[in-house]
């Protein structure tokens, strides 16, 4: 029921005769006081209001007279109202962490870089940002206080069977793939580094896992990662691999402990056996190089003390043809000289005499030999007459 109907007055009663509303060539003029008033109240009247408003915007699409219509100068400003607001919605800002992917009807377009960016309004053209250098985390074989058993036990080459957990540190390298070609990145690069870790770890023996292999470990399920990645057309580049613990399944601790033990014990004989090893070697080896030094020394020894009588003999031999008498005599002297040079002989030339001759008893201690001849054994010594030997 419209408010103007003068057969059916509205709340407030209805208009007075004569009211400029009801002519359109009427001046529009606001009633003295603020506005019609309700009757009995001193408020302003609000169904007033709403008409006048409502008059003004029909003013605008055109009158309620015949051949009234909506304007067409109403009918443009709105639609290029609604179109800037329509083309504003393709306005976007790409962060400096961020690329930009624009797709032209859900088929990809092009990837944008940071900064202040334009594409088409939907449903044109849609645009995802995706974090390119934020790095990423997953944990595989459960956190710290909760395992799962599921992912984090696993068998090694010698048959062993050892709880592994890690985390995968990864990020995004190519918006596009990363976007296009996986449904779930996530769980895609979780299923892959739990696969790559079984393999690798299927190759391996466990006392490396356990000792100081693990570097070597990471490494190549890193590679094995990216290698498996790559060939999916993930767009995801795997930054790091990390073993958080490596330890045995809890029903077999006790006895884990006990291998551990016996090769520890094993390993401490293995070096002490070494230990001796090295020090009998080493003191063999010392005494091998002392006795060969010796016999060196021997031999240069020898040889020069024979060179030394050779030419010794020659340069007499060269004397002795010179003057073969001189050099008898001179040989025989120096022979007798060190023959007798070394026992207690007394030669007493006592021709003619009478009486008994008496020696001192110091002529008959053994005399000190000279150092350049060896000390022999003096004989008793002789009493008596000797005659000197014929020249």
């Amino acid at each position: 029921m419209p408010w103007n109907d003068n057969a059916n007055p509205g709340p407030w009663g209805s208009p007075q005769p004569g009211d400029d509303g009801d002519r359109k060539d009427a001046p529009k003029r606001r009633p003295q006081g603020g506005g019609p008033r309700r009757p009995g109240g001193n408020g302003p009247d609000m169904g007033a209001g709403f008409e006048e408003l409502r008059r003004r915007i029909g003013g605008m699409f055109g009158g309620r007279g015949p051949g009234g219509g909506v304007r067409p100068g109403a009918i443009a400003a709105i639609a290029g109202i609604a179109f800037a607001l329509w083309a504003l919605t393709g306005v976007y800002v790409v962060q400096p962490n961020e690329e930009a992917v624009v797709t032209t009807f859900g088929a990809y377009s092009r990837s944008e870089a940071p900064g202040l960016r334009y594409h088409l309004p939907i449903p044109i053209e849609r645009v995802e940002k995706v974090a390119v250098t934020t790095l990423n985390r997953i944990d595989v074989g459960g956190t710290t206080g909760a395992d799962v058993p599921q992912e984090s036990l696993m068998i090694t080459a010698d048959e062993n069977i050892i709880n592994l957990d890690f985390s995968v540190t990864w990020r995004v390298q190519d918006a596009q793939r990363y976007l296009f070609t996986t449904r779930d990145a996530e769980a895609s690069v979780k299923a892959v580094a739990e696969s790559a870790m079984r393999e690798v770890v299927g190759k391996t023996p466990l006392d490396p896992i356990l000792t100081n292999g693990r570097g070597q470990l990471q490494v190549q399920t890193a590679e094995l990662m990216q290698q498996t990645l790559d060939r999916w057309g993930a767009g995801v580049s795997i930054v790091e691999v990390q073993i958080r613990s490596v330890n045995p399944p809890t029903e077999v601790v006790a006895a884990f402990q006990d291998v551990q033990s016996a090769e520890q014990d094993r390993d401490s004989a293995v070096n002490e056996a070494n230990t001796y090893r090295n020090r009998v070697v080493q003191e063999a080896k010392g005494d091998a190089a002392k006795i060969t030094q010796s016999a060196q020394g021997y031999r240069e020894q020898a040889v020069r003390e024979a060179s030394g009588d050779t030419a010794r003999f020659n340069s007499i031999y060269n004397e002795y043809r010179r003057a073969p008498g001189a050099t008898r005599d001179r040989l025989y002297i120096e022979t007798m000289q060190k023959v007798l040079a070394r026992s207690n002989k007394v030669i007493i030339d006592a021709k003619g005499a009478s009486a008994p001759i008496i020696l001192p008893p110091d002529v008959f201690k053994p005399r000190v030999a000279t150092p350049s001849v060896s000390a022999e054994p003096a004989p008793a010594a002789a009493s008596g007459n000797e005659a000197s030997p014929p020249r």
